[in-house]
């Protein structure tokens, strides 16, 4: 079939296995390019299928030559109807790490579910003994509770007033304002419950228990943090509060590997188009005048250029891992530089429809948009027949 991009508001409705295939190799260059990183060898990826989850996953396989179990919830294709993005990226991971002579299975399911974390461990302690890294990158607008069965929903919104701020629709460019009413403290538990750090602790600890954690294992699960401009909606808000839960659990999950010599670490990363931030009203506005800004200094990154740099500059360079006040790794430190800031300052309040184009970057948001779905990308021909049904070696 001929595969094209079909939008439906903030989400593409196809994926191109090509492309997906070509943006996974991509990735894999880059890390190569970038020299050997002294990391982990056994490492477990949960949420490993898109953007910091699978800049993880290439990231240890390339530039550690690590083996890795990648747990994520893709969609397969059927007859005419194409895969998520997901799937076709872990495919092409698989592919890759397989030729290179690398361990690589993938788990496909509920990693919120006790079933998904019992698969895992079996995999583990029939394949690697036991992992020395785990990186938890779930991204899920829904949970399930595995203890309670209550099906739980995240919301983004602001807390105690209505927010009204710029926002861009990404397709059109057309700015306009958006308001959103405040949250209840049911919005407040669920998202809490959703995207806080309660799982995290319960894959930790299911790992410990089963004995599949080496010892000195490191654990890091990934924030965001971002400028004033957001902070309403994004860090004092909803999510923000379910980040800072996240945050909290790094310590908590700390004290309990201190047996195994262990350590838990949130990393705040710098803010990437993702199918998750085009969703939140002002961050793609925020994105393409960042965008701008950081490609004009040379500091700008995507995710695999944010996971080599925190691997290599932060985590695995023989010394103590820097943290902040708060006891975070900052790798979003270039997009937080106040001369950054304050040039996102100045254009946000020259931005509108008219402006936009020659002040912000909404080219290059749009073009990461249709790569994280496999369009987009130089070399491939989106006019060539090609076949959406595409399996991943491990899951048969």
């Amino acid at each position: 079939m001929i595969i094209e991009p079909r939008m439906r508001g903030f989400i593409c409705l196809t994926a191109h296995p090509t492309g997906c295939e070509q943006n996974v190799k991509n990735q894999i260059q880059y890390v190569k390019s970038k020299g050997e990183i002294a990391g982990a060898k056994r490492v477990l990826v949960i949420g490993a299928s898109t953007g910091f989850g699978l800049a993880s996953r290439i990231t240890s396989a390339f530039g550690s030559g690590a083996s890795t179990i990648g747990v994520f919830f893709e969609k397969p294709a059927t007859e005419g109807k194409t895969a998520s993005p997901g799937w076709y990226n872990s495919a092409a991971f698989e592919r890759e790490a397989h030729k290179a002579g690398l361990y690589a299975k993938s788990i496909n399911g509920d990693a919120f579910s006790k079933e998904v974390k019992q698969q895992t461990i079996d995999m583990i302690k029939a394949d690697l003994g036991q992992v020395d890294l785990v990186i938890y990158s779930l991204a899920s607008p829904v949970r399930m509770h595995p203890e309670t069965g209550v099906l739980h929903r995240s919301v983004l919104k602001p807390i105690g007033n209505t927010f009204s701020n710029k926002t861009v629709d990404f397709h059109t460019g057309n700015v306009s304002q958006v308001s959103i009413e405040p949250a209840n403290e049911e919005d407040i538990k669920n998202t809490i419950v959703v995207m806080g750090g309660e799982d995290w602790s319960m894959w930790i600890d299911a790992m410990k228990d089963a004995g599949v954690l080496a010892d000195g294992a490191t654990t890091i699960a990934y924030s965001y943090i971002g400028p004033a401009v957001t902070e309403a909606v994004y860090r004092k808000g909803t999510i923000g509060r379910a980040k800072d839960d996240l945050e909290a659990t790094a310590f908590k999950i700390t004290d309990k590997l201190k047996s195994i010599s262990g350590k838990a670490y949130v990393s705040v990363n710098k803010a990437l188009v993702t199918q998750a931030s085009s969703a939140i009203p002002v961050i793609p506005l925020y994105i393409s005048l960042l965008y701008k800004i950081m490609k004009a200094e040379g500091i700008h990154e995507g995710c695999i250029e944010q996971i080599e740099r925190l691997f290599s500059q932060r985590l695995y360079t023989g010394n103590e891992v820097p943290t902040d006040a708060q006891g975070r790794i900052r790798i979003d430190d270039w997009e937080m530089r106040q001369d950054v800031q304050d040039q996102v300052s100045k254009l946000w309040a020259e931005a509108t429809t008219e402006t936009l184009p020659t002040l912000g970057d909404l080219a290059g948001y749009k073009q990461d948009f249709l790569n994280l779905f496999g369009f987009g990308f130089d070399g491939v021909d989106y006019n060539a027949d090609t076949n959406e049904m595409v399996e991943i070696d491990s899951i048969k």
